[in-house]
């Protein structure tokens, strides 16, 4: 299934390129997923090519759906084009109308793809919300809650390791009590980022991404990103956060000391990510100097990075890229 026969990056020109008034229909709503595991080794750190292709394979639709819909958002909020935020809302309802994504979770890879899938969304529609009329907010907002409480009902009977997949549960559970006013929700995601926090070593270490091999540096860096998002949205400022990062950025500028505690080389070239943007405008500070990417985006994260989200707290005067 594609979204009307377009591939991600064709859909998202569309988008960036309509006319005025001009939105693509919203594609047929995904209710199943049926995701796969890629990975070979016991440590998930080596990729299976095959298995990846057909994840991806599977997976493309909801990615498109909700790339199309984070640069929708993302345009609304750069310029109020109304255009924009009436094919980002179209979207979302259409969706939200079809019950997506809350059918049959064939995998726990389907279940990631869900909760990844539901950050993104939340975080896209609090870009276009003040632009939703009522009944689009009563039906999107219904939606998201309904995938909010379907992850936290598989996270909470869920018996496996609380590692980075718990902090991006968190992260959807929590934008999506943001951006609905929903407490349950915020409780929920703020007993995740305790958790996490709780995790940190003092040396800035999470013990489950250290066990990740050749990638424990990936993962490092990739559980911090819902961890960032999640302490803007809160606006708690975290001692250990900071270790996390600390640890993190550190490690993205020089490998050797993640190599030498897991006594294997680091899988990692892409120096910062670009979820360092969200983290230096709620006021942190790294030791190091960092270049966003000249594309900071990330569906999952809202899209644009670089445009601070409006569920995100701000600290006046941050913004800088080193410090002590």
């Amino acid at each position: 299934m594609r979204i009307r026969g377009l591939g991600a990056g064709m859909c998202i020109a569309v988008l960036a390129a309509r006319p005025a008034g001009a939105c693509e229909a919203p594609p047929p709503a995904v209710v199943d997923i049926d995701a796969n595991s890629y990975y070979s080794d016991s440590h998930h750190s080596v990729v299976d090519p095959v298995r990846k292709a057909r994840n991806e394979a599977a997976v493309k639709p909801v990615n498109d759906y909700l790339d199309a819909v984070a640069h929708a958002a993302v345009a609304w909020q750069r310029t109020h084009r109304d255009a924009d935020a009436r094919c980002a809302l179209a979207w979302l309802a259409s969706w939200a109308d079809r019950k997506a994504m809350l059918g049959t979770m064939t995998t726990e890879q389907s279940y990631y793809t869900r909760k990844w899938t539901l950050g993104g969304l939340a975080l896209g529609y609090a870009r276009v919300k003040p632009a939703a009329a009522p009944d689009e907010r009563r039906r999107i907002e219904a939606w998201l809650l309904a995938l909010a409480d379907a992850t936290m009902r598989h996270s909470d009977a869920h018996k496996g390791v609380r590692n980075n997949h718990y902090y991006w549960e968190g992260l959807a559970v929590t934008a999506t009590g943001a951006v609905t006013g929903d407490a349950r929700c915020l409780a929920w995601g703020r007993k995740v980022f305790d958790d996490a926090m709780a995790q940190i070593r003092p040396d800035g270490v999470l013990p489950y991404e250290l066990e990740r091999a050749g990638r424990a540096l990936h993962y490092h860096l990739y559980a911090a990103a819902p961890l960032v998002l999640m302490a803007s949205i809160f606006d708690v400022q975290s001692p250990q956060l900071d270790k996390l990062i600390a640890f993190s950025v550190g490690g993205a500028a020089d490998p050797s000391a993640i190599a030498k505690m897991t006594g294997v080389e680091q899988a990692w070239s892409g120096g910062v990510p670009g979820w360092i943007a969200i983290y230096l405008r709620h006021g942190g500070k790294v030791a190091v100097p960092v270049k966003l990417p000249a594309v900071n985006w990330d569906a999952r994260m809202g899209g644009d990075r670089s445009l601070a989200n409006p569920l995100e707290h701000l600290v006046t005067g941050s913004g800088s890229s080193s410090g002590s």
